[in-house]
Parts: C-alpha cells; structure tokens; sequence
C-alpha cells in the first residue's frame, strides 16, 4: 500500500500521506525509516532542528541497497534552520544536510520558520536550536526575500526538486509572492481540528501551494513534551463527534482525523512506531467522509495552537526571550 499523490506547482507528485521525523530518536530513527518504507511509505519529512537525518539516511540507504525502493520512488523533504537564513549560509547548510542524508538533492526543501536567528557554526553546536548561546534567542540580519532568493538559486543548482515555505501567516504569503521568482511548492502548518486556520489554508490554494498539516493529532504531538497547554486539552482521540464518526465508519479516531485533512486535499504527515498504527495511518484515502461529517469536525475549532515560538514560557521551547 501506498499513499496517492497530489501534483504540486513545481510540476513534482507529492505523497499525500508521509512519514514525519519530529522526535524520532536517534537511536530508533534508521530502523524506523527503514519499516516505514517496507509498509508502503514514501514521503518522509525531516528537518535540520529535529536532529536525526544521519539515522533517516542511514534507514533510506538500507531500503534502497535492499531493493525495496529505489531513491526516484522517495520524496524526501528537509528544512533550513533559523540560524541560516544569511543568503551565503543557506547553500552550505542545504549541502550538509544532503551529505547527513547521503542523498544528492532533495525532493522539497522547506524554510522552517519565518525567523532569522544569528549565525551558530555547525561545528560549535548542531542542531543549533532556538538559542545562540544556549540561553539566549538572538536575532539575526536576514530578511524572508533574502533567504527566499537564496531558496530559489538551489533549484537552480539542483539541489532541490521544489522549494516551500512552513509557519508562515497569510500576510507573510502575501508579502512573500510579491517578488517570488518561485512560488513556494508547499506551505505546512499545524493544523488539526482545534486550529483549522480554514482562512490560510484557501490563500495557499489558491495561489498554487499545496499545504501539508502537522501535529494532525492536536494536543497530542505536544503531550511528551510537557507542554501544559496540551495537557490541559481534551484529547482529539476522545472526542465524542469524533469517536462517533470514527465507529460509524469502522475506522480509528486517528483515521478520521487524517482523512478529515486528506479529504480537502491537504497531506499529512503522522508518525508510529506501531505496526498496525502505522498501516491504518496510510490507510487514510480509502474511504469518505461526508459534507455533515467534514463540517462538524472543523466545528470543533478553538483557533488553538501548540506549536508557538513567541510562548516563551513554554518547556516545548525552554529558551528566553532576548530583552
């Protein structure tokens, strides 16, 4: 089983179900990668901040030497930290990536967030994160077209398929396609049935980017992590419409709730290291829900958003805010 496509501005097919790598351990990262790809996935998203695209290469590289997959039937995506927004650190950091991979280009590569963040050496400390210092949060020079240009010449170059954009608001798409000589391929947000952000997700669209959803689970991509605010949110998986829809169909809450995503078009990007969980997670294009059933899940909005670099008090992010 695999997952179908949807056809993105840059002329690629894109997997509308992948694999996401955010907090994949390293030490389980290759071996999960690797039974991904023998259950039927084909997209996986990774990124410089999670930590982990050696173990993700190294699992990519078992699969293909194995003949499972060769590297044409991949879509791999990465993403651009913070800290190399500068136009002359984005070609270099992409590269480093490509070699953590071991591949030669990426099928989509993404800018993580709209925030330029002061220049951290890889050789000091990578992933750098957040903090320059390890304490505090320094800004850096670059702005959104510099680093978009910079985006759009490794196209050029060839090391990248297709190019996107992540975390950005509707005023920054706006701004952003004002002088795109490349309009971004993708835009992914978090978006899950308490944060629809219905209003982004159209803008997007209609300017050619498909959008791709994470944390698609709400609250519960956040529970690990401590985060206070997800602990004291009602679980997605609980909810009674939800639940209700999920028995009516003989499906998980897990599946309505991707299909939910899948249904407008809009790709996902779950994780598991549960077998079953994982084959049910790509089964998500199988099956309809209905307009009834599509309109009472985003009902269920409360403009609710876990995932905020500005919540400074956060232990997702434990790092301080520059005074």
């Amino acid at each position: 089983m695999t997952s179908p496509t949807v056809k993105l501005n840059s002329g690629y097919q894109m997997p509308l179900v992948g694999f996401g790598l955010w907090k994949v351990n390293n030490d389980t990262c290759a071996d999960t990668v690797y039974n991904a790809i023998k259950t039927g996935y084909r997209l996986f998203d990774g990124a410089c901040d999670y930590g982990n695209e050696v173990e993700a290469g190294q699992g990519v590289a078992r699969a293909i030497k194995e003949k499972l997959v060769t590297r044409d039937e991949l879509f791999i995506v990465s993403k651009l930290w913070n800290s190399f927004h500068d136009h002359d650190r984005v070609e270099p950091i992409c590269k480093k990536q490509l070699n953590d991979w071991g591949i030669e280009r990426f099928d989509l590569y993404i800018v993580h967030f709209p925030i330029s963040l002061k220049y951290v050496d890889p050789s000091d400390r990578y992933p750098p994160g957040f903090t320059f210092d390890g304490n505090k949060v320094v800004p850096g020079n670059a702005t959104i077209q510099e680093t978009w240009t910079a985006m759009e010449s490794l196209v050029q170059k060839g090391l990248t398929k297709s190019i996107g954009i992540s975390n950005f608001n509707g005023q920054l798409i706006m701004d952003l396609l004002r002088y795109a000589k490349i309009v971004p391929a993708t835009l992914q947000i978090e978006h899950h049935p308490y944060l629809t952000q219905e209003g982004l997700v159209k803008l997007a669209q209609a300017n050619g980017m498909a959008v791709t959803a994470y944390s698609s689970f709400g609250p519960q991509s956040f529970l690990e992590l401590e985060m206070q605010r997800a602990k004291d949110t009602p679980l997605l998986f609980d909810n009674k419409t939800v639940k209700t829809i999920a028995d009516k169909h003989d499906k998980t809450p897990a599946q309505v709730l991707l299909r939910w995503a899948t249904q407008r078009n809009i790709a996902v990007i779950p994780k598991s290291n549960n077998q079953s969980r994982l084959l049910q997670n790509l089964d998500v294009t199988r099956f309809d829900l209905s307009k009834s059933e599509l309109a009472e899940i985003s009902g269920l909005n409360q403009h609710l958003r876990f995932n905020d670099p500005l919540n400074a008090s956060s232990s997702y992010l434990q790092y301080k805010l520059l005074n």
